[in-house]
């Protein structure tokens, strides 16, 4: 498996909030993890960077060769967990952390399945050589609108509450978290990235451009489009190609 990664500012932020990590282990195992911080002044960008650590710490000490897929499912909540104890009780003991957050989308590829663990508007998607799928749901005010049927999809992309998120790390005490596995065949990648390209960038152009380019090339080209697009908002995209 090849991983590539790429985190921009964006054209209208005066600081990057999201963070990434990625890495892999002998058996050929791959992991990844992106966050999109939130909250004011730098305390976005400490969620963020304190959430990507803890759980890369986490990942790298406790996997361990042969795993069942529910105890990557363990090891993935329990590192998300303590990433959210340990950004909450950040953001309870500093005023100047005071409300900061993040959103979190954890991946392990192993022996052909995508084990995701989220919470927030951060994605994943399996693109093939034709198609391209969404793996996660948003935690977020317009898609609880959208599963209530009061807006439809198309609406929600363009809807004034789309970045409110119902779900993140570091909000609370305690944090619901959503996990999905999916098959990954060869010749398939896998992105996961931050709203600042799902709000500027269709799904049919990450397609087409995926045909087009290498998990390196593409990495770029997904950002360059978004900052095409406005930019407005930090960009982070990691790739795996399967």
């Amino acid at each position: 498996m090849k991983i590539a990664k790429m985190s921009d500012i964006g054209k209208t932020r005066k600081m990057n909030q999201d963070a990434c990590a990625s890495g892999s282990f002998p058996d050929g195992t791959v992991w990844a993890v992106v966050c999109d911080g939130m909250g004011g002044a730098a305390s976005g960008d400490v969620a963020s960077t304190t959430a990507v650590k803890i759980l890369s710490d986490r990942i790298n000490a406790s996997y361990r060769e042969g795993m069942s897929a529910n105890s990557v499912r363990s090891l993935l909540f329990s590192a998300i967990e303590a990433a959210n104890d340990v950004v909450f009780e950040m953001a309870e003991s500093n005023i100047e952390f005071n409300g900061m957050g993040t959103t979190v989308v954890a991946s392990v590829i192993s022996g052909g399945k995508v084990y995701i663990a989220h919470a927030g508007d951060s994605r994943a998607y399996r693109i093939t050589k034709d198609s391209i799928s969404q793996l996660t749901k948003d935690h977020s005010m317009v898609q609880a609108m959208v599963d209530r049927g009061q807006i439809t999809q198309e609406e929600a992309k363009d809807h004034p509450k789309k970045n409110i998120i119902t779900r993140a790390v570091g909000v609370e005490p305690n944090i619901l978290i959503d996990f999905c596995e999916e098959e990954i065949s060869q010749g398939d990648l896998l992105l996961i990235c931050t709203d600042g390209l799902t709000n500027t960038v269709d799904d049919e152009i990450i397609l087409a451009l995926s045909k087009e380019y290498d998990c390196f090339e593409l990495s770029e080209k997904l950002v360059e489009a978004a900052n095409n697009n406005g930019g407005y908002d930090n960009i982070t995209v990691v790739l795996i190609a399967y």
